[in-house]
């Protein structure tokens, strides 16, 4: 009974996570664009929203800008979540703790700031601008996800590569970042995602030039959910689905 109990409890809660995804998918493939009823089963959503010019754009605009700020985000999170963990230095708690700040920070409030940033700057709103504040609100979560791995550190094994004549360069790429990659990848994923689904720092820091999917598909659902979104987030939950495979196949092979 216990077993039971269990299982049902796990089968409630990932029902209750995955059973509005796996109803939008089902709808993806429904041949009826009003109505909630079933009506056949089509590829008919999938044709139109490969030939939807517009929507191509801006998800390809979304892909760029997510991929570019994940990655620069994981550079510099990595490398301050070390800088934060082995050297001493003054204002270290208050940085440590700047940054849990920026983490619970309203969306809303960063992206107003942001925007008062760039018209400060002079800055026009668009490509550069979208991507320096993606990069800017993933950076807290990388630098988190990497000192969250480096607390289980042995240091012995830095001060063994130091005793073994290693440089800090060396150290860093033979030692310490192997054992982090499984955390890297982590957090180029999440960074991945939080800046394909962002909204509202999007909103205020974006021009009419270089829209992105996330606010086209907030423009289109206001007038109502069509097909074609349903099929649109279906790809985008697919392409996910294959980066986190992809990550756990390299860090597999890595270890």
């Amino acid at each position: 009974m216990k077993g039971l109990g269990r299982s049902s409890y796990l089968a409630l809660v990932f029902g209750f996570l995955y059973l509005p995804i796996a109803v939008l998918i089902i709808y993806s493939f429904n041949d009826a664009k009003y109505s909630l009823e079933w009506k056949g089963f089509t590829w008919n959503w999938y044709q139109t929203l490969w030939q939807n010019d517009d929507l191509i754009e801006v998800a390809l605009h979304s892909l760029t800008i997510a991929l570019l700020s994940a990655t620069l985000a994981t550079i510099v999170g990595t490398l301050g979540a070390v800088a934060l963990y082995r050297y001493q230095f003054s204002g270290k708690k208050l940085l440590n703790g700047l940054i849990f700040i920026l983490i619970m920070s309203p969306e809303i409030v960063m992206g107003i700031s942001l925007l008062l940033l760039f018209v400060t700057l002079g800055m026009d709103l668009g490509f550069s601008t979208l991507l320096l504040s993606h990069t800017t609100f993933s950076i807290p979560f990388v630098v988190v996800t990497v000192l969250s791995r480096m607390s289980g550190f042995d240091k012995f094994l830095i001060e063994a590569a130091k005793d073994l004549g290693a440089t800090e360069f060396q150290t860093f790429i033979k030692v310490i970042l192997p054992l982090l990659m499984p955390a890297v990848v982590a957090g180029w994923l999440l960074s991945f995602t939080l800046s394909m689904d962002d909204v509202i720092i999007s909103f205020f820091v974006t021009g009419p030039d270089y829209e992105v999917l996330p606010l086209k598909v907030y423009s289109m659902v206001r007038l109502g959910v069509k097909p074609e979104i349903n099929a649109l987030s279906t790809v985008m939950f697919a392409l996910t689905l294959v980066l986190v495979l992809l990550a756990q196949f390299f860090l597999k092979e890595k270890k």
